[in-house]
């Protein structure tokens, strides 16, 4: 991997959700609700970037939590494989057991809904 393929991660999925957490925090309602998207945070082959910006968001979503104002909440689901992906993906994840996009989408359900703030809701079984 060169520096510039590195900084692709960083600036799409890294910034590009950070920029939106930013800008979304003064259009959303009193008490409005941000999630973001990590993913794996295990070594697996060719995931160096990916642990890099997953650890990057994680960090930005625990330290934002406590500065947001109004009452807004910030949050990140953190996926393993999905079962859904395993026919493109799952060479890079062996050994690792894959879980069905539904059940991805109830931590999504519960970081806009619930109380919490700065969770990680990792989705992992």
């Amino acid at each position: 991997m060169l520096p510039a393929d590195f900084n692709v991660g960083l600036q799409d999925k890294r910034l590009g959700q950070v920029r939106l957490a930013l800008l979304g925090q003064h259009v959303l309602n009193d008490g409005g609700s941000i999630t973001l998207t990590t993913g794996i945070d295990e070594p697996i082959h060719q995931g160096a970037n990916a642990m890099a910006v997953n650890a990057a968001l994680e960090g930005f979503v625990r330290g934002a939590a406590v500065e947001l104002p109004r009452g807004l909440r910030i949050n990140a689901v953190s996926p393993t494989m999905l079962v859904e992906s395993l026919s493109n993906y799952g060479r890079f994840f062996p050994g690792f057991d894959a879980v069905p996009a539904a059940r991805v989408a109830q931590a999504y359900v519960r970081s806009v809904a619930g109380p919490q703030a700065g969770r990680i809701y990792r989705v992992w079984q």
